[in-house]
């Protein structure tokens, strides 16, 4: 294992944490499948602990920008963490039957599967956005939390996208962004931090199922947040000056090839 080089790259995966709130999991996991060959059910398990801390950290950052929707937090939290527990089940079961589920071979596939879809949904929107701006294309209505069926629809949508977290330990990032965009339709400052706080609370629970699993390498932890933290802060300083748009472009193209290659190895 060369930690440095986990580092170093861990640095450059927290810029982009911290500028966009995605991309934590979505990039750590696959990196040390491809890059440095940890088995899958080890890169993911690290990859929760991880990614939760990042997340966390962003949290309070954006708590203290106050840019955070904590009614909407709430409501999708009440979903999630019971269907990241549902999802850990899922892992675990697989992780015992190994030679049954074939675990190793199936989740690389999973995670892909879960990884493109994700990011083609955001890249067609951020291009239909970008092509015509004055087009809306998506005319969903915002859930209203303030009646018993929008709060159930905020439960149901956490359960579903905590259950795919809790599997794969991808997109807690990404598909909640997409939600939040969606059915939420929160503005540009207050996506990042609400969709940052959510995942914050999601990969904590989550974590601590796979640190009882014992899917959790502290050798691959710790490098990782050495680097990623200080990219976080990093990243989130430079919020402000990087042209969001053009970022995205490049990170959705690059989880794209990455989910791609995880496909056609699994």
């Amino acid at each position: 294992m060369d930690y440095p080089l986990l580092t170093l790259s861990s640095f450059f995966v927290g810029i982009i944490v911290g500028l966009t709130g995605i991309g934590g999991a979505s990039l750590i996991t696959p990196m040390l499948i491809f890059l440095f060959q940890v088995p899958a059910t080890t890169a993911v398990g690290s990859d929760v602990v991880a990614a939760g801390l990042l997340k966390v950290v962003g949290s309070v950052r954006h708590w203290q920008q106050k840019t955070v929707d904590l009614t909407v937090v709430k409501w999708l939290a009440l979903g999630s963490v019971p269907g990241s527990a549902l999802g850990l089940t899922s892992f675990h079961y697989c992780q015992i039957h190994k030679d049954v589920c074939q675990i190793d071979r199936i989740l690389p596939h999973a995670i892909g599967v879960v990884l493109l879809a994700v990011t083609l949904l955001a890249l067609t929107e951020l291009s239909l956005s970008l092509l015509f701006p004055a087009t809306v294309f998506i005319s969903l209505p915002k859930l209203d939390l303030g009646t018993k069926s929008g709060q159930l629809t905020a439960i149901a949508l956490g359960a579903i996208l905590g259950y795919l977290v809790g599997l794969t330990s991808i997109s807690s990032g990404s598909l909640f962004a997409l939600v939040l965009m969606t059915f939420f339709q929160l503005d540009a400052r207050k996506l990042v931090g609400t969709d940052m706080s959510q995942a914050s609370i999601l990969l904590t629970c989550t974590s601590i199922g796979h640190l009882g699993l014992g899917t959790v390498d502290w050798s691959i932890v710790l490098p990782i947040w050495c680097g990623g933290l200080p990219g976080v802060l990093v990243g989130a300083k430079l919020c402000g000056y990087v042209p969001r748009n053009a970022l995205q472009v490049l990170i959705y193209g690059l989880l794209v090839s990455v989910s791609w290659k995880l496909l056609q190895t699994a």
